[in-house]
């Protein structure tokens, strides 16, 4: 687990449990506006880590993949807090993103995860949390976490005490 550079960490999953389980981790540290950008190829793991991350945050029910509704709104039970969990594979052009309400997504008021953001590049807040998921061997994977601003470098500092104890 070296650590690149502060705002960056560079993580091996074994499995797709241990995705999961880094996921829950994460999820457990978000707050209201954080953005998860998930990068990778299909069968990356994308949707693994998302269900981790709704997991930890305490979402009342597991993440699936939202590709044919692009857009699931998830809650919790503690607070009735909000998170949005999008997948903009089907999407060609950031214009399209408009007919799904992504300025309501964007808004602040809930942690949102972005799966293929970069087809929405254009559009996201340049402060956000970039993992890009890399596929190595059948089930092992590379997570290279950046955080773009101050939130964000927090984040995957608090992440990597968390996750790693260091």
């Amino acid at each position: 687990m070296p650590i690149l550079k502060e705002g960056q960490l560079d993580i091996i999953s074994h499995s797709a449990e241990q995705t999961q389980r880094l996921g829950n981790r994460l999820g457990s540290l978000l707050e209201a506006g954080d953005i998860i950008c998930l990068s990778g190829d299909m069968g990356a793991g994308k949707t693994v880590f998302a269900s981790g991350i709704g997991k930890g945050w305490g979402a009342k029910y597991p993440l699936t993949s939202p590709t044919f509704n692009l857009i699931h709104d998830h809650t919790r039970t503690a607070d009735n807090q909000h998170l949005y969990h999008l997948d903009c594979y089907r999407l060609e052009k950031s214009s399209e993103s408009e007919s799904i309400g992504i300025e309501e997504v964007l808004s602040g008021r809930a942690p949102v995860i972005l799966e293929w953001p970069e087809h929405i590049l254009d559009i996201l807040p340049p402060q956000r949390l970039w993992i890009e998921i890399r596929v190595l061997e059948p089930t092992r994977r590379n997570f290279a976490l950046t955080g773009e601003g101050k939130r964000y470098e927090y984040l995957i500092a608090r992440f990597r005490e968390f996750a790693f104890g260091v």
